[in-house]
């Protein structure tokens, strides 16, 4: 199924024979997908399926480096409940941990990928209303770098649950919003903010979980948020996604209520945020209108006539709906579009 999609220049200079774009072809359209941290494993990700059926899809690829092929492995493809909304490898570069992968869709699952690749089992199946067999479906999930122990998800129902994952038991679950929670991002131990169908970005300490701080409201009245992506390298700084809007915000936590800058260069519905894990002002923004920028924000707070300009654009060849930047390798970034996932040198 994979193929790299330039042809590999002939040179030997090894930077010149290695191709900067590298396309995998799904058999499905491709909706979740995320970047293997492991250092272990390069060039490892994983993709699902988006079939409007109740048995959907997971594969597990790899760039193989001598022939350039994004490649499948059919002993860690397998079968997922309903769509996955967002899918994550366990935070773990050094290996310590074993190898486990979640999704969320109806139940947040845990993954355990074998020792000697040869199959993927279900590990755990996360459910926090044990009253009831019917739960709102989980829109998004964040795990928890600092603490792996920790996975945070979000609700159709209104709720963010925290769950300790080796306890497989809930830590905390509390009403977060007015309506729909559509993203959750943690930034820190005991610190996470959410986005919701209600127009408000949040930021919850666990310390004290009778409240919450409001950092931004949409100006339009009943205005989803839709995503959410908090800094890691400087997490004074969170950026979101306006529902069918093709500006991002990014905000500046100690300064709520204004943006402290829009960037409006996209010609359609911004999809995807990924901010570098290596630079503390570069974030990468795709969405509807095919094009995937990558912007420099370190004039954030000063004034740029006539707005910021990205400093890097890619064109894909349809709608970009997911992006991942890699943590382990940061020059590379992933996008997906209908049914190809492209890994991208940056």
């Amino acid at each position: 199924m994979g193929k790299s999609s330039d042809p590999i220049q002939d040179g030997s200079d090894e930077q010149q024979k290695r191709s900067e774009i590298y396309t995998y072809e799904a058999p499905w359209h491709i909706y979740a997908m995320n970047w293997s941290v492991r250092r272990d494993k390069k060039y490892r990700l994983a993709i699902t399926s988006l079939l409007e059926q109740y048995p959907n899809r997971v594969e597990i690829v790899q760039l193989d480096e001598s022939n350039g092929e994004i490649r499948s492995d059919l002993n860690l493809s397998f079968e997922h409940p309903y769509p996955p909304t967002k899918t994550i490898f366990i935070p773990d570069k050094e290996c310590q941990r074993p190898d486990l992968l979640a999704t969320s869709s109806d139940f947040l699952r845990l993954w355990r990928i074998a020792d000697d690749h040869s199959r993927v089992e279900l590990k755990s199946c996360l459910n926090s209303n044990k009253n009831s067999e019917f739960c709102g479906p989980l829109t998004s999930f964040d795990w928890n770098e600092a603490e792996p122990r920790r996975i945070g998800t979000s609700s159709t129902d209104t709720t963010c649950t925290i769950w300790d994952i080796e306890r497989e038991a809930v830590d905390t679950q509390l009403i977060a919003h007015d309506k729909e929670v559509f993203d959750i991002a943690w930034g820190g131990v005991g610190v996470f903010a959410s986005v919701s169908a209600d127009g408000s970005v949040r930021v919850f300490d666990l310390r004290d979980k009778e409240h919450s701080t409001i950092i931004y409201e949409s100006s339009e009245p009943d205005t989803p948020l839709v995503r959410l992506g908090w800094n890691k390298q400087d997490p004074r700084y969170m950026a979101t996604i306006i529902m069918d809007s093709a500006k991002v915000v990014v905000l500046d936590i100690r300064f709520p209520a204004l943006p402290v800058v829009e960037l409006q260069r996209h010609q359609s519905s911004v999809n995807a945020i990924a901010w570098a894990p290596h630079s503390s002002c570069h974030i990468c923004t795709a969405g509807d209108d095919s094009q995937a920028l990558i912007w420099d924000i370190s004039s954030m707070g000063q004034h740029v006539e006539g707005g910021l300009d990205p400093i890097l654009a890619y064109t894909a060849g349809a709608e970009i709906e997911q992006l991942q930047w890699s943590s382990s390798q940061p020059d590379w970034v992933a996008i997906a579009f209908s049914t190809k996932l492209q890994i991208l040198r940056v």
